[in-house]
């Protein structure tokens, strides 16, 4: 059987579609030998990777509620972010702890942003946690995180579904799970910050796209999630989004077992 390599792509809570769409491999007998993950990508991927089932993470995701990661900044306007992203990295610790990437089950890796130089970070070693706060860094939003000599954001500004990533790690077939999918029509514009995240899908849209073209996975999927925001958190729609995610991967799973057989 082909090396299986599953590009796990940005989308806040629409990611918990990814959680879903491992379920559905698991189901048909299926394995990832590579995992890369961008932003929520990330913290699925990184999650699986350490072994932690998918029935276990919807779980965990389901309770979820914007108390738990949301931890307003007084000094918004001082430091640049919203969040102080404390509650962030404690969720974080609390489930990967001190693991580093040569501890994982699988081989992972995940995609950030270096602001100072503009570049991409690709995490391969070291604290998984850490990686993981750093990709799912949104700006203005979460705090960067300061990783060596850089200041690393969110993967998706460089690479929302990081494809060449897990080609690099050496995966003979790719499936690119991209929760986000093809950008929509916005109805209109109710405040600065809903300006603000719009702008941002813009851009990361048409990363997107450039990066897909130039690095083509043998499988690309979008889940069927409709207007579901990837901004909020809402512990009712976290099941919608696994059923969307099994049901994308479902999809796909007969000419994904032949391709993986051929």
């Amino acid at each position: 059987m082909k090396k299986l390599g599953l590009a796990l792509g940005a989308g806040g809570a629409r990611g918990v579609a990814h959680i879903g769409f491992l379920k559905a491999l698991e189901d048909n007998g299926i394995k990832p030998s590579f995992i890369s993950g961008s932003s929520m990508g990330s913290v699925v991927g990184a999650c699986y990777a350490m072994g932690i089932t998918p029935e276990y993470m919807i779980k965990i995701v389901s309770a979820l509620r914007a108390r738990d990661i949301l931890d307003l900044s007084p000094t918004a306007l001082k430091n640049g972010t919203l969040l102080k992203s404390k509650k962030m990295a404690a969720l974080l610790s609390r489930y990967l702890g001190d693991t580093e990437f040569e501890d994982l089950h699988l081989p992972f890796c995940c995609v950030g942003t270096d602001i100072i130089s503009g570049g991409k970070v690709v995490f391969k070693q070291g604290r998984v946690a850490t990686a993981i706060q750093a990709s799912s860094s949104i700006p203005l939003v979460f705090a960067p995180v300061a990783y060596e000599n850089m200041l690393i954001a969110d993967g998706s500004l460089v690479a929302r579904v990081p494809v060449e990533e897990v080609k690099n790690m050496g995966a003979e077939v790719v499936v690119a799970v991209d929760v986000l999918g093809p950008i929509s029509e916005m109805d209109e514009i109710k405040s600065i910050f809903s300006y603000f995240f719009r702008l941002i899908d813009v851009y990361d849209s048409q990363v997107n796209k450039m990066n897909l073209e130039k690095h083509p996975a043998d499988f690309y999927c979008a889940p069927a999630m409709g207007d579901m925001s990837q901004y909020k958190i809402d512990g009712d729609k976290m099941r919608f989004a696994y059923e969307k995610g099994y049901e994308s991967a479902m999809k796909i799973m007969d000419r994904l077992k032949q391709k993986l057989n051929s």
